[in-house]
């Protein structure tokens, strides 16, 4: 199980709700992955008109728990305001932070980040920070009082995989029972499980799926990644080496000349 502010989930795939071709497929992709965690952008409702209450119905009906996100939030008075409008929206104290420092990677801005978790932490909500792999960055996000880690494996949407392997698998040492869920640049299932067998809890992804061919195929591929990345770092995976080693040992066997 895999737990996250004193809540148990049993899924260590979070699954994101845009660019989907239909409602329906994503409806379909959600239920294939059995996800228990999907982000929403508060982008997707609107107070005036109500025009995203279909869609925030869609997620209602799906039984999962939501993790609103500040997707495309510039500044921490812009982040912290979406926050405070998301609790309100969705009724949940969970909110996904991302402040955006940099339009081309959107890589985080990290000094922005930990002011605006800490203000958010001190308001009651309960903090998953969109980071970077930096170690100093992770100390000053727990200290501000996030008990989550989001680190970025590659840029938003590029399908990268896993960028900086000695980064993350540092920072994964560094934090041995932080829960750290890899989020963002996640483009194949393999990128996923590989991610797990690192010692990550859980990935995050969107539009791996999304934008697949077949993205119900792919969200059961994703589901299946996963399960098999963590089984395989909870087995203890063998140490790389450098020579050669016999599967058949040849020690008290015949010898023909």
């Amino acid at each position: 199980m895999l737990n996250v502010y004193g809540s148990e989930i049993s899924s260590r795939l979070l699954l994101g709700t845009s660019r989907y071709p239909s409602p329906s497929i994503l409806v379909e992709a959600v239920k294939a992955s059995g996800t228990q965690i999907v982000t929403v952008s508060l982008r997707r409702e609107s107070g005036g008109s109500r025009a995203g209450q279909g869609f925030w119905s869609i997620i209602r009906d799906l039984g999962v728990r939501v993790l609103p996100n500040t997707a495309g939030c510039h500044s921490v008075k812009e982040a912290v305001t979406t926050a405070h409008m998301a609790r309100e929206v969705f009724g949940t104290s969970w909110i996904k932070l991302e402040v955006i420092g940099e339009d081309d990677t959107l890589q985080p801005d990290v000094f922005g980040l930990v002011e605006a978790a800490r203000v958010l932490a001190a308001d009651g909500f309960e903090v998953f920070p969109y980071t970077t792999e930096d170690l100093v960055v992770a100390d000053k996000l727990l200290t501000a009082g996030c008990r989550v880690l989001m680190p970025w494996g590659a840029p938003i949407g590029s399908g990268r995989g896993l960028n900086n392997l000695f980064g993350l698998k540092a920072m994964r040492a560094h934090f041995p029972d932080v829960p750290m869920v890899i989020d963002a640049g996640i483009g194949v299932p393999s990128h996923a499980a590989q991610a797990m067998e690192l010692g990550f809890d859980a990935v995050l992804l969107n539009t791996a799926v999304a934008q697949a061919v077949h993205p119900v195929k792919m969200a059961e591929a994703f589901a299946q990644a996963v399960q098999a990345g963590h089984a395989a770092r909870l087995a203890g995976p063998m140490e790389p080496r450098d020579l050669a080693v016999p599967s058949t040992p040849v020690i008290g066997t015949a010898f023909l000349s």
